[in-house]
Formats: C-alpha cells, sequence, structure tokens
C-alpha cells in the first residue's frame, strides 16, 4: 500500500500566516511570519509594514529549526544552554538554528507536517504570534 506524504500546502500557509498578522495587529507590534513545509523548505513569508528587515531571516530560520527539531524553539533554547544536552546546537546547520522562542512545528496527529516562525517583538511576543497562528491550523 503505499504511503501518503503529507505537508503543508500554500492554502494552510496562508491561513497560519493570515492567524499570526492578526494577532500581530492586536498587540501593535509589525512582524515577520514564515511557514516551512515538512521538509523544512520555505512555503511562505510575509513582512508586515514596518517590520523590521533583520527579522526576515530570523522568522524563516526560526520555523526551519522548528521542523528540522520538531520542537518549539522555545523548548530547544531551554536544551541548548551551557552545560545542557544540545550547548552549541545554534552554531550547526549552516548557522540557520534557532534558540529562543517564536517557531513551533505544525502536526497532523502525530506526524510534523511544517512549522511556523514569527519574529518582530519580544521573544513573549513571538511566542504570542506563532501560537496563534498555529492554533488557526488546530481549528481546522
Amino acid at each position: 500500500m503505499p504511503s501518503t506524504f503529507k505537508t503543508l500546502t500554500l492554502h494552510d500557509a496562508r491561513r497560519l500566516i493570515a492567524a499570526g498578522e492578526a494577532k500581530a495587529e492586536a498587540i501593535g507590534v509589525p512582524y515577520n511570519l514564515a511557514v516551512v513545509d515538512a521538509g523544512g523548505n520555505l512555503i511562505s513569508h510575509v513582512r508586515m509594514d514596518g517590520a523590521w528587515l533583520g527579522s526576515i531571516d530570523i522568522a524563516i530560520n526560526k520555523a526551519f529549526t522548528a521542523r528540522a527539531f520538531d520542537m518549539a524553539t522555545d523548548d530547544l533554547a531551554k536544551m541548548a544552554q551551557s552545560g545542557k544536552p544540545l550547548f552549541g546546537i545554534d552554531s550547526t546547520n549552516r548557522d540557520r538554528i534557532v534558540i529562543f522562542g517564536g517557531g513551533v512545528p505544525i502536526r497532523d496527529g502525530d506526524t510534523v507536517i511544517g512549522a511556523v516562525g514569527a519574529s518582530g517583538g519580544t521573544v513573549d511576543q513571538d511566542n504570542e504570534v506563532v501560537e496563534a497562528a498555529s492554533r488557526a491550523f488546530e481549528a481546522d
């Protein structure tokens, strides 16, 4: 029996980004939002008007990191501190690994099918925005 490969689609990415944008507008901070597919490849990125240029790569890399390790970047950050088992991981993968909050994997059941990343505010705000985005997928 052939297996079905599940991944986020452009339609899914647009829905995730729209939910993230709505949360960013609600907190009054312009954001960069990025969505990657099951292979960690960029599907879509949006830079809201006024969002920092420096946050473009951060949002994309947060999404990549969340997919590469199938965990929230906030959780990875805790494991990457000095003396912890993943210390130094942020210098791997051509420096694409982000070890602070704002990236979460998107799951279909137990299968990770992509991830979303957000950058533009404080880490707490980034977590709020990315969680709002991920809830848009869960609601479907």
